[in-house]
């Protein structure tokens, strides 16, 4: 029964960080410049994703007998907050909006290492969040390479 409680928590835990990362990249659309379609979309992208990965473990919450807490995490909403106050001091450059998905993202695959670390877990979960987990850590390799491909000019450079 204390297992259940804590299976459930941790699943539940999970289904925060997707709600986090779920808004991170509702905000991003939000500060992408409107002629960039393919950035917006790779945004959606994973926005649909976390929302896939948020129904699996909201699925096996409820196969436990529990209700699913779809809040955001009190971190996320601290992060947003800064994240838009920083923005207005620096602008929302297409670097800056990748950096924030990216630091995003290793937040999200550290609650996923975490959870796995977690010795409670029956194996079935276990092996759910490593597949999830595998989603997140490529997502977090695209918006890598895609912060890493954009070049942007440094004034004192110029």
């Amino acid at each position: 029964m204390e297992n259940n409680k804590a299976t459930i928590e941790t699943l539940n835990d999970l289904v925060q960080i997707n709600n986090d990362r779920i808004k991170g990249y509702m905000n991003a659309i939000k500060e992408t410049k409107d002629n960039d379609d393919n950035l917006v979309a790779v945004f959606n992208n994973k926005i649909l994703e976390s929302q896939q990965l948020k129904s699996t473990l909201a699925e096996e919450i409820e196969v436990l007998g529990a209700d699913v807490e779809n809040a955001t995490t009190v971190s996320g909403a601290i992060h947003r907050t800064w994240l838009e106050v920083k923005a207005a001091f620096r602008g929302h450059s297409e670097r800056s909006i990748l950096e924030d998905c990216e630091f995003g993202e290793d937040a999200i695959k550290k609650a996923y290492q975490t959870a796995l670390n977690e010795q409670h877990l029956p194996a079935y979960i276990r092996d759910i969040l490593n597949d999830q987990k595998a989603i997140i850590d490529q997502s977090h390799d695209e918006i890598k390479a895609l912060r890493d491909s954009v070049v942007e000019l440094n004034p004192q450079q110029s």
